[in-house]
């Protein structure tokens, strides 16, 4: 079996199947690529309206022809281009074209070209050889250039075939026909001088529209490539925006290197822990689609409030959630939007209890809240294929321990004195706060001046 280079196997095998690439892209990838190519059919229909509205402006401004004695056609024709254009527009916004009307789109294209430029020696009272000296096939390549607007190399390839065929017949019809007053010749001086046909000049014709369809062809297939994975890698990037707050995913995408393990930076921002109270045990009692609507709820309701105060969900842990507030993006009231953060959240998954209950949660839907701040390292930790983009420092640590001294304190919302402070110092205010100064909480050596929230 002879070699066949890769590139031209692909460029076969995607000419007679359509698409080799496209079982192996996820459906939403697809229908992001069918999007596109059904807006893309709107943009060639409008292009078609705007060359039939031009060839017929020109046609009403131009200085009537001299010499025409039969009949003329050209009206007529581009009434009719003009009536199935229409219509081609009308349908690219109402459903997504059929392979066989786009097919029958260019045959009308080339169809309508071919008859205008054939009725010209009817018009002239010339023999055939006169028409296939007009100008006007060349907007031919209009009709083949407007495909390439799919970014679907058949369609460009049918489209000259198409076109390359019209004009064969447009050579073949004028031979035939009775040639009294004209002949084939080889003389281009007589050629451009009298009705005569020029054999070499009519495959130049061909040849042309044949090449310009290649180049086109190829040159889409490549294009087509890379809109694919272009489009795949967008999709990708929307996907990875779903598991990371939106600030992560865009420092992810956009950074000139790919980010690894051990990067990071230091900088000064507040950790909140937020954290359903009993709901392990609860949840055992519960059927697991009962569990995970009213997990999905509580985390989108504390989700809106976080990021409605500036902070950026870090991760989910179960039913807890661990947000951050300056870490992925430096701000000057990181502190202050934290514990306002903290409020809102208790308050706002306070107003929605009825929810909880419609949802099968038995009872109070508690959580606790807390709050801590100071210098944290914001980088990403793992190792080659997995890795995660987090916060360290002892602002986390200090928030995790809080969280879980909301039970022994008998409190909703926790935070430090010194978070407290710098929160002041940036605009927060809260005059039914209660300070408990000097108190023990486990995991950390040294006694802590608390700050109650709720």
């Amino acid at each position: 079996m002879p070699y066949i280079p890769a590139f031209l196997r692909d460029f076969l095998v995607f000419i007679w199947t359509g698409d080799p690439h496209g079982a192996a892209l996820p459906a939403r990838v697809m229908a992001e690529i069918d999007r596109r190519e059904t807006a893309a059919e709107q943009t060639i229909s409008w292009a078609q309206l705007s060359i039939v509205g031009f060839l017929g402006i020109l046609y009403w401004v131009a200085p009537r022809a001299e010499g025409t004695a039969g009949a003329n056609f050209v009206p007529m024709t581009l009434a009719a281009y003009l009536a199935f254009t229409l219509f081609r527009v009308f349908l690219s916004y109402r459903m997504v074209l059929p392979g066989w009307y786009l097919m029958l789109s260019m045959v009308v294209d080339v169809g309508l070209l071919c008859g205008m430029i054939f009725s010209f020696h009817i018009q002239y009272q010339q023999p055939p050889a006169f028409y296939l000296k007009s100008p006007t096939m060349i907007y031919m390549f209009f009709f083949i250039a407007l495909r390439a607007l799919r970014f679907d190399p058949r369609y460009v390839l049918m489209s000259g075939l198409i076109a390359a065929s019209g004009w064969v017949l447009m050579v073949l019809y004028a031979l035939t026909y009775d040639m009294n007053n004209m002949h084939v010749t080889r003389n281009y001086v007589e050629y451009l001088t009298s009705n005569t046909i020029l054999i070499g000049a009519e495959i130049d014709k061909v040849i042309t529209l044949l090449g310009v369809t290649l180049i086109l062809t190829v040159a889409l297939f490549r294009a087509r490539s890379v809109l694919f994975d272009a489009i795949q890698s967008h999709a990708a990037a929307e996907d990875l925006s779903q598991f990371f707050a939106p600030e992560v995913a865009d420092l992810i995408t956009r950074s000139a290197e790919l980010p690894g393990a051990g990067q990071g930076e230091v900088r000064a921002a507040a950790v909140m822990f937020v954290d359903v109270r009993g709901f392990t045990k609860t949840a055992l009692t519960l059927p697991p689609e009962t569990v995970m609507r009213v997990l999905a709820h509580y985390q989108q309701i504390s989700l809106s409030e976080i990021e409605r105060h500036g902070g950026q969900i870090d991760k989910f842990m179960g039913d807890g959630i661990l947000a951050t507030f300056g870490a992925v993006h430096p701000g000057e009231t990181y502190a202050a939007d934290a514990l306002n953060a903290a409020s809102a959240v208790i308050a706002a998954l306070d107003a929605r209890q009825d929810e909880f209950v419609a949802l099968g949660w038995p009872g109070r839907f508690a959580t606790g809240v807390a709050v801590a701040s100071g210098e944290v390292t914001v980088g990403i930790v793992g190792s080659q294929g997995r890795y995660e983009f987090t916060v360290i420092g002892h602002a986390v640590n200090l928030a995790s321990k809080l969280e879980s001294a909301n039970k022994a304190q008998h409190t909703r919302a926790l935070t430090d004195a010194v978070t407290h402070r710098r929160a002041e110092a940036q605009g927060y205010v809260n005059p039914g706060v209660l300070h408990r100064d000097g108190e023990r909480v486990a995991g950390l050596a040294a006694a802590v001046d608390l700050v109650v929230l709720a």
